[in-house]
């Protein structure tokens, strides 16, 4: 026991000995990093301090001349304008590289141009992109005409008519009945020397184009047919220079302000040569035939033809390329009909050999913007539809067209309720 005893009392003064030796290690060694921090305060392998260094202007700006100020306040507003000048080209470049890929006609790329992707929203409020953006102006196209615009458009928007010595009459009541319905937002495009001195005479804005060979033989002594189609050509210019038009022809009679009554949501906005709901606004036509048998039914889509003597076009891309496609058609097979050249050009889809038009359209209401067929053979017959007051009437339907005019004048007008009862039904 006694043995066992001693041996335990050797191990722990042993083990005290080698626990003071590193307690003291322990000490010493917060004494010299103590000293090391005093002495050499950012370490012993920090990096020698980098020399501030200042712009030489920084340093000499106080020494500088107020010669030597100025100079630089003017190169620093030259660097802006510079600078400015810079953003405005890139924003034209941007806005012509979206109009370029707009002008594919394709419908994914002119969707991706027009706005990011999106996820579809809940069934039924999905909405498709209906209104194609305006072109930029380029006034460099017709200067002179710009002017006049600027100084008649309200809004940039503006009805245009075209005409001849061929139908002054008709002219005369056409612009007398649109200052009664306080538009003022109008232009006539004189075709020749006659009609420009007799709306400058009657205070009425006149454009007349300059020379321009063939054109002006069509013009001057051209029927309706014949200005009708020229129409498509000049309108083009208008477009151009940014501003949306109401294009009319002469025999129509104006008894309110179509503007207040125009959407604005598509391409082409135009009255219908229809007389009801279904032959205006598109029906499904059922053709039979019987040799079929079982499937002796075949289902069609109709609508009634678009009136190509009142419609609103707005300054797009699918609206220029229509004007391009009609104008160019009618060029080269003058017998062709303009109206019906308009529509294939604006209905007709794509097919094998030939790419349908990209518009979007709408079709205006048949009893605000009625055609003659409507009035003669159905409002006036009607109590009710008689106190309707139309926005335009159009005698598009008859042959005596001023004399028509004149009554519908009497009726709407004047008050006079039996102005309309003499004339037939059609044109016999």
């Amino acid at each position: 026991m006694v043995g066992r005893r001693d041996a335990l009392l050797t191990r722990d003064k042993g083990q005290s000995s080698a626990g003071s030796r590193i307690v003291a290690a322990v000490v010493v060694g917060v004494l010299i990093g103590c000293v090391f921090a005093f002495f050499s305060p950012n370490g012993l392998f920090t990096a020698a301090p980098t020399p501030l260094i200042r712009h030489p202007k920084m340093v000499s700006s106080a020494c500088e001349s107020p010669e030597q100020v100025n100079a630089l306040k003017v190169d620093i507003l030259s660097a802006k304008e510079k600078n400015s000048e810079l953003k405005k080209q890139v924003k034209d470049l941007m806005e012509k590289l979206r109009l370029a890929e707009q002008g594919k006609g394709h419908a994914q790329e002119q969707f991706l141009v027009l706005g990011e992707s999106h996820k579809a929203g809940p069934f039924g409020t999905v909405r498709a992109l209906r209104t194609n953006p305006p072109v930029i102006p380029d006034e460099s196209v017709n200067p002179r005409l710009a002017k006049i615009l600027g100084e008649v458009a309200i809004y940039k928007e503006l009805i245009v008519v075209l005409a001849n010595t061929n139908v002054k009459e008709m002219l005369e009541l056409w612009f007398t009945n649109i200052k009664k319905a306080g538009i003022p937002n109008y232009l006539v495009v004189a075709l020749d020397d006659n009609i420009e001195e007799f709306c400058k005479s009657n205070d009425v804005p006149v454009y007349r184009r300059d020379p321009d060979q063939g054109v002006d033989a069509v013009g001057k002594s051209g029927g309706n047919h014949a200005v009708s189609g020229l129409k498509f050509r000049v309108l083009r210019e208008f477009l151009q220079l940014g501003y949306s038009v109401l294009l009319s022809d002469v025999d129509i009679v104006y008894l309110q302000n179509p503007f207040d009554y125009l959407y604005r949501d598509s391409d082409v906005e135009s009255m219908s040569d229809g007389h009801n709901n279904m032959t205006a606004y598109g029906y499904n036509d059922v053709f039979d035939e019987p040799s079929m048998g079982w499937a002796r039914y075949a289902h069609t889509m109709r609508i009634w033809v678009y009136n190509s003597g009142f419609f609103y076009i707005r300054p797009t891309i699918p609206s220029i390329e229509l004007l391009d496609r009609v104008a160019n058609r009618l060029s080269n097979d003058p017998k062709s009909w303009d109206q019906a050249v308009f529509n294939e050009e604006l209905f007709f889809p794509s097919h094998p050999g030939y790419d349908g038009l990209h518009a979007a359209k709408r079709t205006m209401d048949m009893y605000l913007f009625m055609n003659s067929k409507v009035l003669f053979k159905t409002v006036r017959k009607n109590a009710k539809l008689k106190k309707l007051k139309p926005v335009i009437i159009h005698v598009n339907y008859h042959p005596n067209k001023f004399e028509r005019m004149k009554a519908i004048v009497e009726f709407y007008v004047n008050g006079k309720q039996d102005a309309l009862d003499h004339f037939p039904d059609g044109s016999d």
